[in-house]
């Protein structure tokens, strides 16, 4: 054999032996909205943990994640607070047939700061100008933002908004909202249940009629242009009852 043709074998050998780690060692690049920091989190590290894949994950609201992926930003999978902005991307041609599956539900609560706050009832009949006294009403962006679209919907459903908008100190993606009154620099806010569960310097006043709201589903998919070979694995992952262990603690419900 030629010294040319023992060296072309040499490296086909290595790129044969190598490519199992290298797969492994390829991470899953994740979209997700911000409300499931933490828990995704812990998710993605039990895959690793079963896998050896890992997982880097990038969070921020769901419009803005989806703008990202439209215009190129290599993601492999998206997991979206809003079924629109998930529709958004497959409308342009940015998800995988096929892959895209309803993941989580959760539920929107009002928040004061404090762990002790008195519950109320949330309903047309509520005083909320009353409880703010002044203050700030955390939301994330009300045009934008899921969570923020969603409590401007229920707060319009119970003729409630137009006593408030006023007050409203409105964040880019929910765990931002939720940090204002968990610092106390707003009195109360809107976020998700699962956000409540996540901070222990906020108490959950109650939650809103799930019939206010559109509801809350967490859409997720492969992007057209996912590169990783374990993304469709991690996808599937993400409802296994391994995964639902996490989410449940969390706060999230599995749907129907």
């Amino acid at each position: 054999m030629s010294v040319s043709r023992a060296l072309l074998a040499l490296s086909v050998a290595l790129a044969v032996a190598s490519a199992p780690f290298r797969a492994a060692a390829d991470p899953v690049v994740v979209f997700a909205a911000a409300a499931l920091s933490g828990a995704l989190d812990r998710v993605a590290e039990a895959w690793r943990a079963e896998t050896g894949h890992r997982v880097v994950t990038s969070y921020a609201g769901s419009s803005a994640l989806a703008r990202q992926i439209r215009a190129g930003a290599p993601a492999d999978v998206f997991v979206s607070a809003s079924v629109e902005w998930m529709d958004a991307v497959a409308a342009s041609g940015d998800l995988r047939a096929g892959t895209r599956r309803d993941l989580l539900a959760t539920d929107l609560v009002l928040i004061a700061h404090g762990a002790d706050a008195a519950p109320v009832t949330i309903d047309a009949d509520l005083d909320l100008p009353g409880l703010l006294a002044g203050g700030r009403l955390s939301m994330s962006l009300v045009d934008a933002v899921p969570s923020g679209i969603y409590g401007r919907q229920a707060l319009q459903s119970l003729g409630l908004w137009d006593a408030v908008a006023p007050s409203v100190a409105q964040s880019d993606n929910v765990r931002t909202a939720l940090a204002f009154v968990a610092r106390g620099e707003a009195r109360l806010g809107i976020v998700y249940a699962s956000d409540a569960v996540a901070e222990d310097r906020v108490s959950v006043l109650g939650t809103f009629p799930a019939g206010s709201h559109a509801p809350i589903v967490f859409p997720a998919a492969l992007t057209a242009e996912a590169g990783s070979p374990a993304a469709e694995d991690f996808l599937a992952f993400l409802g296994s009852d391994a995964a639902w262990e996490i989410w449940a603690q969390a706060g999230f419900r599995r749907l129907p």
